[in-house]
């Protein structure tokens, strides 16, 4: 089974996301802030994160530049999600390192789409002859 991280300061965020991502079959772990999310993405394995960009202590801008200069956590899919809506907010996460952005609030079917196809696991399409 695949394992995601959701990396946000707002409990409520961390259910809201959970759910999704365990109906897209993902197991999930949580962490509160950039520095927990580093220690446990460290500690296990972990295909998918999804990080916040305002937290405490470590943002996600700042966390995911830690974790692209981490050995053998530079290929793991990250999504990062925000309030920030700017152009200028989605050209700093993917030059932070995020495969993906998206605006909160996060449509449940967009999200599980896209956590899907950064991990791998959207299912296959039959080719028609």
């Amino acid at each position: 089974m695949l394992r995601g991280l959701v990396i946000d300061d707002s409990s409520t965020a961390r259910m809201y996301y959970r759910d999704i991502l365990e109906r897209a079959n993902l197991a999930v772990d949580e962490a509160i802030n950039g520095i927990e999310g580093l220690e446990k993405a460290m500690n296990q394995s972990v295909d998918l994160i999804l990080v916040d960009v305002n937290m405490p202590k470590m943002d996600g801008y700042k966390f995911l530049g830690q974790l692209r200069r981490s050995p053998g956590l530079q290929g793991v899919p990250a999504i990062m999600i925000s309030t920030e809506a700017r152009e200028v907010d989605r050209r700093q996460a993917y030059a932070a390192g995020a495969n993906c952005y998206l605006v909160k609030p996060v449509d449940p079917a967009e999200l599980e789409v896209f956590a899907r196809l950064v991990t791998g696991s959207a299912p296959r399409l039959r080719a028609v002859a």
